[in-house]
């Protein structure tokens, strides 16, 4: 099957060839609000063998607490992130920010579960209409030709915010504590917050279709810092088609979708019970909770540079293409783990090739998803994909605390999980556009 490349959208009035100083500037910030994205849903991993004796929890309490926040970002990804395409991407991404920042801050003074597990799921539906509104964003300002390298690497903050928060957390974790490390978090999300509130613009895209008040002279702004000629009128307002779930189905995208849908769940649900459990797993393993931090710290790791090796690889050889080989690998890795994990050196190892194919390989799918879905409803596209794929978000690390509970052991375990990987892997190969434009190889 041909692979499509991923180009940036015709119509996007900002996809010039050139980098300029405002370019970097939204693509620098889009990866810094992805590393506190990781920061903010992965901290909960590396906190989770201190809460888990502090308040004496099982496996399905701890579970539970790991989904909450996926659930979360299900509800955020399907029901906030559309509001981006009506109302703007600046204005969301900035009130998100701040609603992360307070449940961060409250979340390190939860008395009991049930207080934890509620500001986690309000963190969680920021954090999924957060990723949405910033991907789109990155999409946006890409230059030309640039569009899947510059959503991989707005894309890969998120598993650098995730290996810096398990180094700190490893380091200060013992003589601080675990509401230290979640009121650290939050003081990080509020001092990025003025900076997204004084750099961050509109999309031009989103101004030329809606034309808001002072549209003209804030699209001659941005056009100017974009080293770009200003427009003496706004372009002719067209018809465009409504932000609703129902238009991710048309112009041929029906399969398109439902296989971006279906690779996402699959992938979610193997990523997310990784991300979840690893620390947790490589304590059980015997090893100490620094090195079982570091561990998970290490899967992180191999998440951000294999985003970028896979994003690379994809723009060459076709990102539907790459993107399988990447998931395939990744269910031989894991499904190695739970077998060849028998010594501090071989688990460091496994986790980072883990974090690498299988976080660097789903990762592609945003890139996937940008490509498929116009500018218009970009925003909601993306925002559906992840929702529905929260599903197996919320799956993986709930079922991975039954499984444990039930005393599976450890290469049974990671066999069961590397079979979505596989399907995710399949699905990859057919997210496109019917009659959309090939280049093959």
């Amino acid at each position: 099957m041909a692979d499509f490349i991923l180009t940036a959208d015709k119509t996007a009035p900002s996809a010039s060839g050139r980098w300029t100083p405002l370019r970097i500037a939204v693509v620098f910030i889009c990866f810094l609000l992805n590393a506190i994205d990781g920061m903010d849903i992965v901290i909960m991993s590396y906190i989770a063998p201190v809460l888990k004796a502090e308040w004496a929890l099982g496996p399905e309490a701890l579970g539970t607490v790991f989904s909450a926040s996926l659930a979360g970002m299900a509800v955020g990804g399907l029901f906030i992130a559309p509001l981006a395409d009506r109302f703007g991407r600046r204005p969301l991404i900035i009130a998100l920010l701040g609603v992360i920042t307070a449940t961060m801050l409250l979340s390190s003074r939860a008395q009991d579960i049930t207080q934890l597990v509620v500001l986690r799921a309000i963190i969680g539906a920021s954090v999924g209409a957060f990723l949405a509104s910033v991907t789109t964003m990155a999409a946006d300002f890409a230059p030309r030709g640039q569009q899947g390298m510059v959503v991989a690497a707005a894309i890969s903050g998120y598993a650098l915010g995730a290996v810096v928060t398990g180094l700190v957390v490893a380091h200060h974790l013992p003589e601080q504590g675990w509401r230290m490390m979640l009121t650290g978090a939050g003081c990080i999300s509020l001092a990025a917050l003025p900076l997204v509130v004084l750099v961050m613009p509109e999309s031009i895209d989103f101004l030329k279709r809606t034309q808001p008040r002072d549209a003209l002279a804030r699209l001659n702004r941005l056009l100017s810092r974009l080293g770009e000629p200003a427009l003496a009128a706004l372009p002719s307002r067209v018809e465009t088609r409504r932000a609703s779930v129902a238009a991710v189905f048309a112009e041929g995208r029906l399969a398109g979708t439902l296989c971006l849908w279906l690779g996402i769940v699959m992938g979610f649900m193997s990523f997310y019970f990784l991300v979840s459990w690893i620390t947790q797993l490589s304590v059980q393993s015997g090893l100490a909770v620094e090195n079982a931090i570091y561990a998970g710290a290490l899967f992180n790791f191999g998440g951000f540079s294999g985003t970028f090796v896979i994003g690379a690889l994809g723009a060459r050889y076709g990102l539907q293409r790459v993107t399988c080989i990447a998931m395939l690998c990744g269910a031989a890795v894991v499904a190695a783990f739970g077998y060849l994990s028998v010594s501090l050196g071989v688990t460091l190892v496994l986790a980072y090739l883990a974090g690498f194919t299988t976080n660097g390989g789903f990762n592609a799918f945003y890139a996937l998803a940008a490509a498929l879905y116009p500018a218009e409803i970009r925003s909601t596209g993306i925002g559906w994909a992840m929702g529905i794929g929260r599903i197996g978000a919320v799956i993986g690390p709930m079922l991975g605390g039954i499984l444990i509970g039930q005393g599976l052991g450890l290469a049974a375990l990671l066999a069961v999980f590397a079979l979505p990987l596989l399907i995710a892997g399949v699905a990859a190969l057919f997210i496109r556009a019917r009659g959309a434009q090939i280049q093959p190889h």
